[in-house]
């Protein structure tokens, strides 16, 4: 047993002695998560009574891989961008490659960003990329709070040391540095940029949490909605709100089902009125084909070696779905008979997320099923990806007034401002792949021994 393991083993003992079968201190801690507005569509945003934990060697280990690969992104979105050929085989749209061609103001082609990891015990990899909408930076930091106080934990705390992995001050930092490149001299009025649910409440959700602290930090912030904006006299403004930084909570695809290139944002975007966060060219990077450029060793030769190293490591390989030839394990396969004959090893997802295309796993569906994946594959992008092993944990979550143990699968969320790895979260959901109500973050811990 790992050191992990024994720690988890240890907590789950802790639950099930006498001082906490009164479960009153779950009720009390989900009651401090309603009024801290840890909330998404009326539900709590963790329903897990114990954080995810992490060694101080694995933290190091991810922190030094993800930023060997947010360089290596970084570089090849700047060759994607001088090279028509590197540019559309990550499947932009149209209007993707208009918007992705205008100048941000700024050297920086993701201000923030996040890896979507699979971490077991030696084993890491980096399974998916996402730069236009990383979320979970303020609700971990404010789960971690709670849970670090909370009785079990702090009783857990006499045998083990925990160090909280927090990002709200590096983000903004981060918005104030591109800011800064911008050109911006003055104390910018910060605007997030964020579809209104019908179901929503107005405090509700995590862009609440960050206008609330950007405001403490002296920032006056606004909560806007596209359908706002107005741009008038060189402003881009919300009524009498003037605009000087967004941070973008939607992504270019759902917005550009709403809207055409003359929307006012588009309009003082292209006119350098307003900077942008993160700007429309980490599109580039949101779609899965980037790990199809990063694991091509022709396109990566000349990179550092810790680069090609992470990369080697890290990344599984992956290829867009297309006719032809292509390279496996340094030998040259025929794409479309590869993936046909290893469906166990390999998974089929959509270039970009959407909920009318999803991931189709190779190893959970027979051949006849594998055959209809792959013809639709070749009509709508998608990318093969070799098979990695998720990662799997037991979580203690209260339902329906009784203690209950779920097994569940954990994604490692790594957040990155301008490059630097500064926070990381747990998103937990059911481990089988169905549809389920138990799902959401857990706060996320260093954790080592004492003495």
């Amino acid at each position: 047993m790992n050191q992990l393991d024994e720690a988890v083993g240890r907590y789950q003992k802790l639950l099930e002695s006498d001082a906490f079968k009164d479960l009153a201190w779950a009720a009390a801690l989900a009651e401090r998560m309603q009024a801290g507005r840890l909330t998404q569509g009326g539900r709590l945003i963790c329903p897990f009574l114990r954080p995810n934990f992490i060694s101080r060697r694995q933290h190091e280990s991810l922190v030094r891989a993800a930023e060997a690969l947010f360089s290596a992104i970084d570089r090849v979105k700047q060759m994607a961008l001088a090279n028509p050929g590197l540019l559309s085989r990550l499947g932009l749209l149209p209007a993707e490659k208009m918007l992705a061609a205008i100048d941000p103001g700024y050297p920086f082609l993701a201000v923030t960003s996040l890896l979507d990891t699979h971490l077991n015990n030696g084993n890491m990899h980096f399974v998916e990329y996402i730069a236009d909408v990383p979320v979970g930076v303020a609700y971990a930091e404010a789960l971690a709070d709670l849970f670090y106080d909370c009785p079990p934990v702090k009783e857990f705390r006499k045998r083990y040391s925990l160090q909280k992995l927090g990002g709200k001050k590096y983000l903004l930092s981060a918005l104030l540095k591109a800011y800064k490149h911008f050109g911006g001299k003055k104390q910018p009025n910060i605007a997030i940029l964020e579809f209104r649910q019908n179901f929503q409440a107005t405090e509700e959700g995590e862009h609440a949490l960050l206008r609330s602290f950007f405001r403490t930090e002296g920032y006056q912030t606004e909560i806007v909605s596209p359908d706002q904006l107005e741009y008038r006299g060189g402003v881009l403004r919300r009524a009498d709100y003037a605009i000087d930084v967004i941070w973008r909570r939607l992504k270019v695809q759902e917005f550009l089902l709403r809207y055409d290139l003359s929307h006012p944002l588009v309009r003082a975007y292209r006119d350098g009125a307003v900077c942008l966060v993160n700007s429309f060219r980490s599109e580039l990077a949101h779609k899965k084909a980037i790990f199809d450029l990063l694991t091509d060793e022709a396109i990566t030769a000349s990179f550092p070696a810790a680069e090609k190293k992470a990369i080697r490591q890290y990344i599984p390989w992956t290829r867009v779905v297309a006719a032809g030839k292509t390279t496996y394990q340094e030998q040259t396969i025929d794409l479309l008979e590869f993936i046909l004959k290893n469906r166990e090893r390999l998974v089929l997802k959509p270039n970009d997320d959407s909920g009318e295309n999803h991931s189709i796993k190779g190893w959970q569906t027979d051949d006849t099923g594998w055959d209809r994946a792959l013809k639709r594959a070749l009509r709508i992008p998608y990318v093969v990806q070799e098979k990695v092993e998720a990662t799997y944990a037991p979580f203690p979550l209260l339902l329906y007034g009784e203690l209950e143990i779920r097994q569940m699968k954990v994604d490692l969320h790594p957040h990155a401002y301008l490059g630097k790895v500064q926070g990381c979260s747990s998103w937990l959901s059911a481990a089988n792949g169905g549809f389920s109500t138990v799902a959401g973050l857990a706060p996320t811990f260093i954790l080592e021994p004492k003495g």
